[in-house]
């Protein structure tokens, strides 16, 4: 018989409450309901699940109607059935759910970081209306469509095409690595106009005649494996050109909903960070070498203690980041730098945690392994450390360095 690698008990993954400098203090009564209720959701449903979808590269669909119950999508938006949380709050959401699966954090973070703030950003009161509602009761599930096969970190120079049509526009192109492509009934596809105007068009495939919409899951990945990700063609799409956000008419609104999206991937960051470190020094205690737990050998707690420092400074950020956000002050280059810190951060932790584990560290079912590789998706969506430290080095001397 061969002999197996004894293997924690799932409980390696439950929530430990890392706060080493109290920042829950500072958080209000409704913000540590809205933590908990995400917490226990993970706790109870997420986790137990997660690396058996991720080992299938399955999407957890079975976790779309408990998500809805959560009345978390929408994050801060206010009205048309949104929940109107703190930006705190909404940070706190991303984190547990992160701290659980990147790939259904993700999920979140697509539906409603970015396809539901950028209806409320730049919608007009009736596109609210139209789904809003829907998107927040997960009735429909929301795709952002802005990168392309050949723009990514220069996606400003889009390909994709919209043209008039009489009471129409027509869509032309291709999008790639489009989270939730294949099962969204709400797309958002950004697109330029006759006018060679940037433009934020809506593809209900629900309500509107979507032919020439067609999307296939990309296969292969070694990050974020239960989330379905697409690529999609474009072939002579026709909505309604009422399904023009209103607001979007630059890339600079473009900007505007990932300057939001990138505070919603620090705080993701941070979960992963978080979901690594309790992971390993829960099984630092309990795992045994040389007669005593590994805990107690000096390597080992400064691994750990380096972990915590990282954890920490994200930590402030993110809560100071909120604030910002909250007093309405944040700026492109604020989500820039809180991502380049997490995603780093992060990255060092979530290795660090792997080393700690051992060879059980590339074991799934001590869920470690999913947040090592899960950290390489988040590095770099939402725009790669170089593009974020080219953000911030714009904003600090100046000059821009991006050509």
């Amino acid at each position: 018989m061969t002999a197996q690698l004894a293997v924690p008990d799932a409980g390696i993954a439950a929530a430990q409450g890392t706060d080493f400098f109290a920042v829950d203090d500072l958080l209000t009564d409704a913000e540590r309901e809205i933590r908990d209720r995400v917490r226990r959701f993970v706790d109870e449903r997420v986790i137990p699940v997660a690396s058996d979808y991720w080992e299938r590269a399955e999407f957890p669909h079975e976790l779309i109607a408990p998500y809805a119950e959560l009345e978390v999508a929408g994050g801060s938006i206010a009205g048309y059935g949104c929940p109107g949380m703190s930006p705190l709050a909404e940070g706190l959401v991303t984190l547990e759910l992160a701290r659980g699966d990147g790939s259904f954090s993700t999920f979140n973070s697509v539906h409603s970081g970015l396809v539901m703030a950028a209806v409320a950003l730049l919608g007009s009161a009736e596109q609210k209306q139209r789904w809003l509602p829907d998107l927040a009761s997960c009735v429909k599930l929301g795709a952002f469509a802005l990168t392309e096969p050949d723009h990514g970190s220069d996606v400003v120079r889009l390909g994709t095409r919209a043209r008039r049509d009489g009471a129409h526009w027509v869509l032309d192109g291709a999008k790639r690595w489009i989270g939730n492509g294949t099962l969204a009934d709400v797309v958002i596809v950004w697109a330029r106009d006759d006018h060679g105007d940037v433009g934020a068009f809506v593809v209900d495939r629900r309500d509107d005649d979507a032919t020439g919409y067609q999307a296939s899951v990309i296969t292969g990945k070694t990050s974020n494996r239960g989330l379905w990700q697409a690529d999609i063609r474009l072939d002579g799409v026709r909505i309604p050109l009422g399904n023009r956000l209103a607001e979007a008419r630059t890339f600079a609104d473009t900007a505007r909903c990932l300057t939001k999206s990138r505070q919603s991937i620090a705080w993701e960051g941070l979960g992963h960070a978080i979901g690594a470190y309790e992971c390993a020094l829960a099984y630092a205690k309990q795992r045994e070498q040389f007669g005593r737990p590994i805990a107690g050998f000096q390597l080992v707690q400064d691994k750990l203690s380096n972990m915590l420092a990282d954890i920490t400074g994200m930590q402030l950020t993110c809560l100071r980041l909120a604030q910002l956000q909250a007093a309405g002050q944040v700026r492109l280059e604020h989500a820039a730098l809180a991502k380049l810190q997490t995603a780093a951060g992060a990255r060092r932790v979530c290795a660090m945690a792997r080393d700690i584990l051992g060879g059980n560290g590339i074991l799934l079912a001590n869920h470690v392994a999913r947040h090592h590789a899960d950290m390489e998706a988040v590095y770099t969506y939402e725009g790669t450390d170089t593009v974020q430290s080219l953000i911030v080095g714009r904003a600090i001397t100046g000059l821009a360095a991006f050509t």
